[in-house]
């Protein structure tokens, strides 16, 4: 199904709604002259302006404080109350970098049967190998990807963006959440080289104690490279011409220590192996995406090693519900099974709460870290913070891990990371402090150039109920000014859902993809072509009998109420 018109209809309203200033923005997005007035002004952590006022001009912060005079013609956006912030900075992620087609390929791993014969597993290429040091992250970067918009909406102006891959994916970069090409969303290329402990699949490297051995190997043979290269240049009469080779010549920033290792290890054995070639060959390094560190904080901080906490968390288990009534039952005596399940459990919530615990752990010895979004759902991002505030993390390091200290750590303090004359206008503007609860972003601005996000609410779901959601359904959008009509057919094939769902306009269907039902709470996404461009719808909705009602997301227009029914003797 085509949605071109519903498209349509929804943008042109959006912008008769109130989002003109955002589209106009898209046209000329750092000529304009703005204010922000009456807003509380977080400038960095533990200073606040109250009821304080900040002037954005050409993309930067022309003036910020409390007697600041709004220059004659500048559009005054009155933030009453609001909250602003310096735009958050995520340390790592592939933010804007799609997920590949060929995951095989990707991995490293051999190609079919038919083509085994050309590759050699014990001595394959760099490229099968997944080491690929030299390439260029901004190369894999699509700026209409929608987890740039997703990670916007959670208040991130900027990331450290790195490329996928296996062992050496190659080298990163800090990159704007705006903008129309790669190249007009890179501000810092080439901040880091991105290393994990990832095996090629069916050839060498495949396992994490080869992946180690190739870490050591290819770091010497740069190390000896790059002595032979820097003796030929000064004095090549006699010696044989250097083989100059990309994959090593990556290597040569980190060797000079201009440029470190950010190197992913999520899990304590990671932590210890990465640690450990860090120390024999001696590169600076960040360790990422660091999920069970509490055990070597103690090391971390001797070391001096700096780490990028990741921001997803594991989901706490319910226990399920005792009957009553059941006394014969409670009486008898529990097994080995259940008792070994019991410790088990009791295992699971203690390693949860230290993960909970762990930055707060970091922050009491006094170790030096920011945040990682490579793993997580940017809608858990405010939620997972707060838990971990619970939890011993003060506010003002949790602000710290999301502006100045990512700053500090990718080289650009002196353009973002705080609320000041001079940097950057990157800021988030949240309705109440942004970890308070039910606390949402409303603005976000990066180069000047603003978003608006719309507050829909949405209601819980019960993992509990017994949900049907096979059948035809009528439903409908509610966009601001308007409501269109549609029609959702499910089918329930043994549990694994299917459908189309189409609009009263066009009468086109389109099939529904990654359709899933948890108790009562139904997710499905639809594929549509606006003018060429291709968007993904996001449903996300509750039944309760024969009604339901949600949300749809439509990209980077928003977020929009929808209620529907199921026709009758259509179960």
């Amino acid at each position: 199904m085509k949605y071109y018109s519903l498209l349509c209809k929804v943008a042109l309203l959006m912008m008769t709604a109130g989002w003109l200033h955002a589209q106009e923005s898209l046209v000329s997005p750092v000529t304009r002259t703005l204010a922000l007035t009456n807003a509380n002004i977080v400038q960095k952590p533990g200073q606040v302006i109250e009821k304080g006022t900040i002037v954005i001009k050409d993309g930067l912060i022309l003036a910020v404080g409390k007697e600041v005079k709004i220059p004659v013609g500048a559009r005054v956006i009155a933030a009453d109350s609001m909250y602003v912030y310096a735009g958050f900075i995520d340390g790592l992620s592939h933010t804007g970098v799609p997920r590949p087609d060929n995951t095989q390929a990707q991995r490293g791993q051999a190609p079919r049967p038919q083509q085994a014969q050309q590759v050699n597993r014990s001595n394959p290429t760099n490229e099968q190998s997944g080491i690929t040091p030299e390439q260029q992250v901004k190369d894999q970067l699509k700026a209409d990807d929608k987890s740039i918009e997703e990670m916007r909406k959670a208040g991130f102006t900027a990331a450290h963006v790195v490329p996928r891959g296996n062992m050496l994916p190659g080298t990163g970069a800090v990159v704007l959440l705006k903008g129309s090409s790669a190249d007009a969303m890179v501000m810092r290329n080439e901040t880091a080289l991105f290393s994990q402990l990832a095996g090629a699949g069916r050839v060498y490297p495949s396992t994490v104690i080869a992946v180690m051995s190739k870490w050591r190997e290819l770091y010497k043979r740069a190390e000896q490279a790059k002595a032979h290269e820097a003796m030929y240049a000064k004095n090549p009469t006699g010696m044989a011409r250097p083989n100059y080779d990309r994959s090593l010549q990556a290597f040569y920033p980190v060797i000079d220590k201009k440029m470190p290792v950010f190197f992913a290890a999520s899990d304590l054995k990671s932590i210890h192996r990465a640690l450990t070639l860090q120390d024999e060959l001696k590169f600076p390094m960040v360790l990422t995406n660091v999920k069970q560190g509490w055990e070597v904080a103690n090391v971390l901080k001797s070391k001096n090693i700096p780490v990028l906490v990741a921001l997803d968390l594991p989901k706490e288990k319910k226990q399920p519900e005792k009957k009553e009534g059941d006394k014969d039952a409670a009486k008898k005596e529990k097994s080995i099974t259940e008792q070994e399940m019991e410790i088990l459990e009791k295992r699971s919530a203690e390693e949860l709460q230290r993960y909970l615990a762990q930055s707060g752990v970091f922050e009491k010895a006094g170790i030096e870290f920011a945040f990682s979004a490579m793993t997580v759902k940017s809608t858990d991002v405010q939620s997972n913070l707060r838990k971990m505030i619970a939890n011993g993390l003060s506010e003002n390091t949790a602000l710290a891990a999301l502006t100045t200290t990512p700053a500090k750590m990718l080289g650009v303090a002196n353009v973002m990371g705080t609320v000041e004359k001079g940097k950057l206008a990157n800021l988030v503007i949240t309705d109440k402090p942004y970890f308070a609860e039910k606390s949402n972003v409303r603005y976000v601005m990066i180069e000047g150039q603003l978003f608006e996000y719309e507050v829909v609410t949405r209601k819980a779901g019960d993992p509990n109920a017994n949900a049907k959601p096979a059948g035809i359904w009528s439903y409908t959008i509610n966009v601001p000014g308007q409501t269109t009509e549609g029609r959702l057919e499910i089918v329930d094939s043994n549990g694994s859902l299917s459908g189309t769902i189409s609009n009263s306009q066009t009468n086109q269907e389109t099939p529904i993809s990654n359709a899933e039902i948890k108790g009562n709470a139904l997710t499905f996404s639809a594929n549509i072509n606006m003018g060429g461009q291709s968007l993904v719808l996001d449903y996300e909705l509750l039944i309760d009998g024969n009604n339901m009602e949600g949300t749809v997301s439509v990209g980077q227009f928003g977020t929009f109420r929808v209620e529907g029914s199921r026709n009758p003797g259509k179960n």
